[in-house]
Formats: C-alpha cells, sequence, structure tokens
C-alpha cells in the first residue's frame, strides 16, 4: 500500500515557515540530523548527495508533493531540488517554463493527483509543504512526521491552512534529542480504531 507521509518540521506553536517563507528559525544543527540522514534519507535534497558524492537511497518515498511556496523557497539554490524523486509541484498560475527538469507542474486537483499515484502504488508519497496544500490533503494523508523544533514563531504559516475539520491521528513514536527537537510519527485512526 502507498501511503501520503506529511513529513515537515514545524515550531512549537505549528509553524512550518515565517510569514515571509524563511525558515531561518529552525535549528540547522544538532543530533537530530543524523538521525534524519539515516531514516529519512529520501528527503534530503539532491544537492547534498551531489556534494557527497553518493546517491540518494529513494528507499521509502517515490514521490514528493509541493506547493508553489515551499518549491520557490528553493529556487535561489536549484530548479530541481529532490532530482532522485518524482517531483510534483502544484500552482494554480505557473507552468512547466517556471521549473526545472524532472519537476511537473499540477494544475489540477491535489486529491485526484494523489488518488492517481496511490493507485498506481509504489514507494510513499511524500508531502514536502505547504500548509495550503497540506490542508486540501487532509483527507488523503495516512501519516504525519512531525519535525518539532524547539521555538515558538508566533505568527508564520501553518501547519495546515484548513477549516476546522478535527481529524484524529494515533502517536506510534516519539523521538526526543539533544538539540530539543522531537520527531513525533503519527498514524491516521481509521474509524472503529
Amino acid at each position: 500500500m502507498t501511503d501520503l507521509v506529511y513529513y515537515v518540521a514545524t515550531s512549537l506553536d505549528g509553524r512550518i515557515c515565517a510569514p515571509d517563507g524563511g525558515f531561518e528559525a529552525f535549528p540547522v544543527t544538532g543530533d537530530h540530523l543524523e538521525a534524519i540522514q539515516v531514516d529519512w534519507a529520501d528527503t534530503l535534497p539532491s544537492a547534498f548527495y551531489e556534494q557527497s558524492g553518493s546517491t540518494a537511497p529513494r528507499e521509502r518515498f517515490s514521490t514528493v508533493l509541493m506547493g508553489w511556496n515551499t518549491f520557490a523557497a528553493g529556487l535561489s539554490v536549484t530548479d530541481s531540488p529532490y532530482a532522485h524523486l518524482d517531483q510534483i509541484v502544484f500552482s494554480r498560475t505557473r507552468t512547466q517554463a517556471d521549473v526545472g527538469a524532472g519537476v511537473r507542474v499540477e494544475r489540477g486537483d491535489p486529491r485526484r493527483v494523489v488518488a492517481d499515484l496511490k493507485a498506481r502504488g509504489g514507494g510513499d508519497i511524500w508531502l514536502c509543504g505547504g500548509g495550503d496544500l497540506a490542508g486540501q490533503l487532509l483527507d488523503d494523508i495516512d501519516r504525519l512526521v512531525l519535525k518539532v523544533n524547539p521555538v515558538v514563531f508566533g505568527d508564520g504559516r501553518p501547519l495546515f491552512a484548513a477549516g476546522y475539520d478535527p481529524t484524529a491521528f494515533t502517536l506510534e513514536t516519539s523521538r526526543t534529542f539533544r538539540s530539543g527537537v522531537l520527531i513525533n510519527e503519527y498514524a491516521r485512526r481509521r474509524p472503529g480504531t
């Protein structure tokens, strides 16, 4: 079975980035990074593998989904951030001319795209962000993996930009690091569980 996994960094107050889209307030050093490199290696940018002279494992994910703002955050560095994965960027205004090779711009319904990807099978689907896209896909998310950082933003883009819709998840694992970061993994609670 192919799962849609929302794997994302968040602040203590549920913000995935600053109001201007910046990520600078999240810690970029600490012992949690080693765990990410081991357990979530597919989520490291392709540039990491190019610089280290290694190959991305592609063990967990086959596809990455991003909203335009999440994708655009890295455009100053590359126009194909996760070349080792099938990359899909959702935008109502951008076209293929705005992205690099190996990136597909999708203007259609994200739920339909996810349904097609799940039906195709293969590796899991990584929902990289942002909050608007996560809000649209809330009913389709099978797993949440939250890298909870020990910082309060006070403002910024929310983890989910959606209306009130209580959706239950079950905590499966929680790892605490000396850096203060927690990595919490949740599974969608299905009816009757």
